[in-house]
């Protein structure tokens, strides 16, 4: 398993990869079973959920300054508000922005490894999100906990602090159990007007039976920071002020056999404070304040009927937008439901065939609904074939849909930063895509070959001469190849990644010099991840990422990147549950604009130490 404890963890994660649930996805995608990365962890703040997603093979994260204070999500060359994130049985959303999609205020050490849904499965059961999904389970609580500082240039420092206490209940296998997290850290940041300063507090109570799982959670999490072009490309000295507050309860049953039920329910609220120059006199009001509240709920399960497995889900979501500049849409709350059946049946044979056919149900009461089909075939070879034939075979066909946010719809068509459009619609997503796996006792490859149309898909574009960014309806073909192999020895765990994408954009007649997401991809991307044991307590672990990106008239300096992330871990033998931690985050000092327009973040480095008991 390619995961590595970090001395800014608020938990052992090494007892965190125990808590991956075992059951098998719901349909066979691409899913990670664990961080296929050698740094979860950052060198400029605390950990975040987004944190393990950097070099991930199957995600591109494009982040502004650190990914952990603003960072766009985008999976298969996708736009930013393509990708979903699930939390247990239910799908977390921000209706202002998709750029506030992975503001949740959930330490890594109380969720399971994210797991990359797309195709089929993200049909099934992501939520307005038609690229893919970052699902997490949550993770068993486990006794102990953490304690971690870290220090570094530029007045940096973050600590964190992480424990978990299990007791045993009356009937035999039940537990109850708490985990509480705090953590915090601050910066002057690498360049002028680059500083934050973050904080995070959590507590959750959970209890376990020996077949089911009960999680109440409650975070908090503010973030204030600053960066130069954090938005627009006009050299101003932006800053944002986050708050996110998110309660949420979860339940699940493991039924058997790979069958299982969940239901979840929770409340966020996002409070954004945004400032296109953080030192102009605001007067009595902010230009760009914004509140967003959602509450939604979700089930989803598999289960066994006679001959046939039936995969279901249903989610529904509702939100509501107060804002001092999203003002001219058509309105500023909505109900979404999504409802899913796709039953399942097994053909038994020396090579078993799987066949699965359903459809989905999006619909809202701002915009029409829509029902989706998906359908795939899997073959899983005889047992005994040679390492040549693939484990698993699968062609599938699904489509997605979702509705646009809020700063697309109700931002001014006609003046300001950001012109928006009220009469942007439903958009479709629809997949084709074929899939192999391989796999021996120390190594697997994982392939798949994808062709994706988008109608009517959101893009920002700019024009020349133009100072506003105009939400474009863009349709939108990618095609794409995905090659993950993965290796683990007794001294070292590797990971290789590549990604391939050809798009093709047809933006109906709209004028169009160029485009902020949509167009902002890499043809070429190339991860390695590599936790090298050198000696008993003494490892390295390196992440590096090369890519070539497709040009962009925004864009300064280079189209190529290279990216690496290197850290050095000493366990000293002599005091148990120390680690002692050097990490150089951008080793190359790589100045790539991951979004055009956006200054990349020089070289930093971190030096701390963690004590776990």
């Amino acid at each position: 398993m390619l995961l590595a404890p970090g001395a800014l963890s608020v938990a052992a994660h090494a007892q965190a990869a125990e808590t991956i649930d075992d059951e098998p996805y719901e349909l066979p995608v691409f899913t990670t079973q664990a961080p296929r990365v050698a740094n979860p962890e950052p060198a400029a703040t605390f950990a975040m959920p987004v944190s393990a997603l950097r070099f991930e093979p199957l995600v591109d994260v494009q982040s502004r300054n650190l990914a952990e204070g603003q960072a766009d999500i985008a999976l298969r060359g996708g736009v930013f508000e393509q990708t979903g994130f699930r939390v247990g049985a239910v799908s977390l959303f921000d209706p202002q922005t998709g750029h506030y999609f992975a503001e949740i205020p959930i330490a890594p050490a109380m969720l399971g490894a994210p797991r990359i849904s797309t195709g089929a499965a993200n049909a099934q059961l992501g939520f307005n999100a038609g690229a893919g999904t970052v699902a997490y389970g949550w993770a068993p609580i486990r006794e102990g906990g953490s304690l971690a500082v870290t220090g570094g240039p530029d007045a940096s420092n973050r600590q964190a602090f992480y424990e978990g206490w299990v007791r045993n209940l009356g009937g035999e296998g039940w537990q109850v159990a708490a985990d509480l997290e705090a953590a915090r850290s601050e910066s002057d940041g690498p360049i002028a007007y680059g500083d934050h300063e973050f904080g995070r507090v959590g507590g959750r109570l959970q209890v376990r039976g020996p077949r089911s799982q009960t999680d109440l959670f409650a975070g908090y999490q503010a973030k204030a920071f600053g960066w130069v072009n954090l938005y627009t490309p006009f050299n101003s000295p932006e800053s944002e002020n986050l708050q996110t507050l998110l309660v949420a309860i979860n339940y699940r049953a493991d039924l058997g056999e790979g069958d299982f039920v969940q239901a979840g329910a929770y409340y966020r609220r996002n409070k954004d404070d945004y400032a296109f120059n953080r030192f102009a006199p605001l007067g009595p009001v902010h230009p760009f304040q914004h509140t967003t509240w959602v509450e939604g709920g979700g089930v989803d399960g598999r289960q066994r009927l006679g001959a046939v497995r039936l995969v279901y889900g249903a989610q529904v979501m509702g939100d509501e937008l107060e804002s001092t500049s999203l003002t001219a849409g058509r309105y500023r709350d909505r109900s979404q439901v999504k409802l899913s059946l796709i039953p399942e049946f097994t053909i038994p044979a020396a090579s078993a065939v799987t066949l699965r056919a359903g459809a989905t149900w999006d619909d809202s009461n701002r915009d029409g609904g829509r029902l989706s089909p998906v359908a795939g075939v899997e073959l899983v070879p005889a047992a005994g074939a040679t390492p040549a034939v693939p484990e698993r075979i699968r062609v599938e066909y699904s489509e997605a849909t979702q509705l646009p946010t809020y700063t697309a719809l109700n931002s001014s068509a006609t003046a300001g930063l950001f012109r928006g459009n009220p009469n942007l619609g439903r958009q479709l997503s629809r997949n084709l895509e074929a899939g192999a796996r391989w796999h021996d006792r120390q190594w697997s490859v994982d392939a798949t070959l994808f062709h994706r149309r988008d109608e009517d898909l959101v893009d920002w574009t700019f024009r020349q001469g133009v100072t506003a960014r105009s939400a474009n309806a863009v349709d939108l073909a990618t095609t794409g190849l995905e090659l993950v192999y993965t290796r683990r020895a007794e001294s070292f765990d590797l990971v290789f990644g590549y990604t391939w994408l050809d798009k093709d954009a047809d933006y109906r007649g709209a004028l169009v010099d160029g485009s902020f997401y949509a167009l902002n991809f890499a043809r070429h991307r190339l991860t390695a991840a590599l936790v090298y044991r050198i000696a008993p307590g003494l490892e390295v672990r390196l992440d590096q990422e090369f890519r070539l990106q497709e040009a962009n008239p925004l864009r300064r300096g280079p189209d190529e990147s290279a990216l690496a992330a290197v850290a050095l871990a000493w366990r000293p033998k002599a005091w148990p549950g120390i680690e002692v931690t050097a990490m150089v985050e951008n080793l190359w000092d790589s100045r790539f604009e991951e979004v055009p327009a956006v200054p990349a973040a020089p070289r930093q480095y971190a030096v701390g130490i963690a004590w776990r008991w």
